[in-house]
């Protein structure tokens, strides 16, 4: 696959970048130089290996999953600026069209 400028405008379109001529050269560079990285990956034999699929032999490393009660409701409440019973008061944000 060859980079093109045209490939460079299109990328930055759908990015919502803009670059000056400058950085576009050497975007293309750096393109160029990934693609022929890429290339290189495709030499390497890789017959009878398989694929890589987690990093570590580690399984499930992370903690219990236990419900606790930190903070009462009320708690929480106290430093509402506006409060309805249980619930936070929120001034209105959407309108509805009749």
């Amino acid at each position: 696959m060859k980079i093109t400028d045209e490939k460079i405008e299109q990328l930055a379109h759908l990015s919502r970048l803009e670059f000056d001529d400058e950085a576009k050269s050497k975007i293309k560079a750096d393109l160029e130089n990934i693609l022929v990285f890429c290339e290189k990956l495709n030499e390497v034999d890789t017959e009878g290996i398989e694929p890589l699929i987690y990093m570590t032999d580690t399984i499930n490393n992370v903690r219990e999953d236990k419900v606790e009660q930190l903070v009462s409701k009320d708690e929480i409440l106290k430093n509402a600026p506006g409060k309805d019973s249980d619930y936070f008061r929120v001034p209105k944000v959407i309108e509805q069209n009749k």
